[in-house]
């Protein structure tokens, strides 16, 4: 299992995000609005949030990297391939010759939202080790990105803890982008314990009104109930709300940011699209988090991008270039 050579290049640039988690394949039906059982045919897609983000990041510009696990199978090696045409770097990518790459099965509703269906009984991306970590990788960024699929069970999750605990230690900025996913937790307390055993170790956290309601167990667009997510040391907490935008919180400062009514065919990958545009501008200036002005502009591209996002199936594919943000902000 020796880690993937590549992009070493794009990796000394020191506005270097890693994306650390999952990567699977995304089944999709397709015929939208049908269930699993009535869907006639399904297709394949690559997804898993901190993969799209690390994809997104690239495609935007920036420089990024994936810290993770595949089965040594043709589905990881293809999604490995993935990264790389879509310049990230895999030098923190492993195989596991013993255990598959994960699959879900992704249903589209009417409305374009998603029920997912997940096989993964360990799959590789869970068995990643504390002692496979790239810590060189990870401590060449400037922003270390995760999510909380990979904190659901051991050895990947004390793999994760290291991991951030190396990234702090360097000084790198913390980047949590939780993704509920309730069908892989034992049950909802756990998901919810699991998710915020780790929230106070972040600088920056984007959560969605969903995911609001479901950590606070109350209304998502009730204040009160947002800034109890809130504490001492968190740099920025930015809520999305779907098409409606976004709002953001800082120490010194609030609003939100209108965004943008597209023709959604598909969900998948939109907040990912959301978080990979802000943190190019992180990476690049992370000035932002107290400039007001600053963070407005580059969560007016976010919304664009988790826009353009939604009007394509599958994430990875349906993932935006700032020229076709700017398009979709000045048509506004």
């Amino acid at each position: 299992m020796a880690p993937l050579g590549d992009g070493a290049a794009a990796a000394a640039s020191n506005n270097l995000v890693v994306s650390f988690g999952e990567m699977l394949i995304d089944f999709v039906p397709d015929v939208a609005g049908l269930s699993l059982a009535e869907s006639g045919g399904f297709v394949k897609a690559p997804g898993g949030a901190p993969a799209n983000v690390a994809c997104a990041i690239s495609k935007l510009g920036g420089s990024s990297a994936f810290v993770g696990k595949f089965g040594d199978d043709e589905f990881g090696h293809m999604l490995v391939n993935i990264l790389k045409q879509n310049g990230v770097n895999a030098e923190g990518c492993l195989f596991d010759e013993h255990a598959r790459t994960a699959l879900a099965f992704v249903t589209l509703k009417k409305n374009g939202e998603r029920e997912f269906m997940f096989y993964r009984n360990p799959s590789a991306d869970m068995l990643l080790t504390e002692s496979e970590l790239n810590l060189d990788l990870i401590r060449r960024a400037k922003v270390f990105h995760y999510g909380s699929i990979s904190l659901i069970s051991d050895p990947c999750r004390t793999a994760h803890l290291a991991a951030m605990r190396a990234a702090k230690a360097a000084g790198i900025l913390c980047s949590y982008d939780p993704n509920v996913r309730l069908p892989l937790w034992p049950s909802e307390d756990a998901a919810r314990t699991g998710i915020l055993s780790i929230w106070k170790e972040a600088d920056f956290i984007k959560v969605s009104d969903d995911e609001v309601a479901f950590l606070t167990q109350g209304d998502a667009n009730d204040e009160k109930n947002v800034l109890s997510l809130w504490f001492d040391g968190l740099k920025l907490l930015i809520v999305t709300d779907g098409d409606k935008g976004c709002r953001y919180f800082t120490k010194d400062f609030k609003g939100s940011v209108p965004g943008y009514k597209v023709d959604t065919i598909d969900t998948t990958g939109a907040g990912d699209a959301f978080v990979g545009s802000l943190l190019v501008n992180v990476a690049k200036d992370d000035s932002i988090f107290h400039n007001e002005e600053k963070l407005r502009e580059a969560l007016k591209l976010s919304n664009a991008c988790g826009a353009i996002c939604t009007t394509k199936k599958g994430a990875i594919p349906a993932l935006p270039t700032v020229a076709d943000a700017q398009a979709l902000i000045n048509s506004a």
